[in-house]
């Protein structure tokens, strides 16, 4: 069985991370899953995922948040070293939370609102976290207690945040869906699916 690690900001990356190998890549075991919270962990640690991606794919998924573009970001962090084949380097643009919005019929399942008023470029939102959190202020109440923090609270989402997020790219999210309206994970989905050729 072929293997793959997953390197990954957070947790919901992380979950992201594991459902997009597990429906691109369904033959791949994930021999590890990498996350230290936030992205400047791995920008320290690239060039040891371009290393650890001479021995089998290296899954790596960062946000763009500020940058400029995404290949702005990559040379950044890589500056003239050439990266690996099998170093699968993806941008969320600009947070992953877009990803998960472009998935409009799942996200309005989530929030128990019409498809048709979750935004329909996610890749343009200047902050797609934010964006989430406005519209879930009218989600179910189990829902938004979750995700929106408290009054109060120093967290900028609620403590259940990740695991709600989680249980929704497990259950409900629908990748192939979302990557009609998220070009970021277009690009993410098919160069995934190189790496089963």
């Amino acid at each position: 069985m072929p293997y793959i690690t997953i390197a990954t900001e957070d947790e919901l990356s992380e979950a992201v991370g594991l459902r997009l190998v597990e429906d691109i890549l369904p033959t791949f075991e994930v021999a590890n899953m990498l996350r230290r919270g936030g992205n400047g962990y791995l920008k320290r640690k690239c060039l040891d995922f371009n290393r650890m991606a001479l021995r089998h794919p290296v899954f790596l998924m960062t946000d763009l948040d500020d940058t400029q573009c995404a290949s702005a970001l990559i040379n950044s962090w890589f500056g003239q070293v050439p990266k690996n084949a099998n170093l699968i380097f993806r941008v969320a643009v600009r947070e992953v939370e877009s990803w998960l919005l472009a998935d409009h019929q799942g996200m309005a399942t989530l929030l128990e609102r019409g498809a048709n008023n979750i935004t329909l470029n996610p890749d343009h939102l200047p902050d797609p976290k934010q964006y989430l959190l406005r519209c879930a202020k009218r989600a179910p109440r189990d829902v938004k207690n979750d995700l929106i923090r408290s009054k109060g609270a120093l967290a900028s989402q609620g403590l259940g945040y990740n695991s709600r997020l989680c249980s929704f790219v497990r259950e409900i999210w629908a990748p192939e869906q979302a990557s009609q309206r998220s070009d970021s994970l277009r690009r993410a989905v098919e160069r995934l699916r190189e790496v089963d050729q």
